[in-house]
């Protein structure tokens, strides 16, 4: 077996790279030209590491490259070794819940494989390398990681809706009564509100991509940034691009002006949709309430018509989301000193 690394921002994609994504059945921010402009936004940019077993694919890890706060605002550039230590982090940046390491179906030596990996991610990155982090990692993997010096914990778990409905009407029913009749109100008081301007679908060309930046980050400095999160927020070029994808499904809420009241997107996946970004204006901007729980709606009638098997939405409020049918499913972060690397 060996490992090869690309460099999204500069590197072509590893040969078989389309094949094995559509085999794993990944999410469309696996996309490599995706992966580009979210690494050339970024301030710990994103590499991809594929392992490659008899001229095939047989798993991807996507690997930030992260950097103490002390060190420049914008990231080393392609193939610059970083002079200062710096650490690697296994996640997929914009998709909540679910690991940055992801096998070839049928694949099933993922802790032998890691460890391998750790090693191959030593010599690639140099003496400067302090540890890695995998964050969002399955039970499975999570027991295969353990071992002396290295630190596995479980950590917040991801919102899962299993999809027992033929329509909303179907979900609907099965929440306390509370819960439904204010969603039932909601829904039917935002539909007859002629300063509210709806719209949802794949492939959204008619949306900006600086306005959408604008209100994802204002929405999450609001909130405060997340504990031990290494992002930086997506780029209006990203935004741009990401939202004209055919499997990249946008709702918006705007008033008949014209301004972007709230945006929600959602990736569209034939087994498990994610519900991804939410921002909204506060009401102290004139913005508007019940949007949040009516993009719910929406998104499990999605979710009924798709026929997939679960929808996720992250990990934030579960609590919340429980009281919408939502469970939580358990995940992990295991962290790897430089010494135990491969061991």
């Amino acid at each position: 077996m060996r490992f090869a690394f690309h460099d999204p921002r500069v590197d072509p994609a590893p040969a078989g790279w389309t094949a094995f994504a559509r085999a794993a059945r990944l999410h469309p921010v696996w996309d490599y030209e995706l992966m580009g402009l979210e690494a050339w936004g970024a301030r710990n940019p994103q590499l991809l590491a594929v392992a490659v077993e008899g001229g095939e694919i047989v798993a991807a890890m996507s690997v930030l490259v992260c950097h103490p706060r002390l060190a420049p605002r914008f990231a080393p550039r392609p193939g610059k070794r970083s002079l200062r230590p710096f650490w690697a982090e296994v996640c997929q940046p914009w998709l909540s819940g679910y690991p940055g390491i992801v096998f070839a179906p049928g694949f099933r030596d993922g802790p032998a494989l890691t460890r391998e990996f750790e090693r191959t991610l030593g010599r690639r990155l140099g003496v400067g390398l302090l540890g890695v982090v995998y964050r969002a990692i399955g039970a499975d993997l999570a027991t295969g990681l353990e071992g002396r010096g290295r630190l596995v914990k479980r950590v917040d778990p991801v919102a899962v809706l299993e999809n027992r409905f033929e329509s909303e009407e179907d979900w609907l029913a099965t929440l306390p009564s509370s819960r439904r009749s204010g969603l039932r109100r909601r829904r039917r008081r935002l539909a007859e509100d002629p300063t509210l301007v709806v719209r949802g679908g794949p492939g959204r060309a008619d949306l900006d991509g600086a306005e959408l930046a604008r209100l994802i980050r204002a929405h999450r400095e609001r909130y405060g940034k997340l504990k031990l999160d290494t992002r930086t927020p997506p780029s209006a070029g990203f935004l741009d691009r990401f939202v004209r994808r055919p499997d990249v499904h946008t709702l918006t809420y705007a008033d008949t002006d014209g301004r972007l009241l709230a945006v929600n997107t959602l990736l569209d996946h034939p087994d498990s949709p994610s519900l991804q970004h939410w921002a909204a204006l506060p009401l102290s901007e004139r913005g508007r309430s019940g949007l949040y729980f009516d993009s719910y709606v929406r998104a499990v009638r999605f979710l009924a018509r798709r026929g997939a098997k679960e929808l996720t939405a992250g990990r934030g409020m579960i609590e919340l989301k429980q009281e919408l049918g939502f469970r939580a499913r358990p995940v992990y972060t295991a962290a790897v000193p430089r010494p135990v690397l491969g061991r």
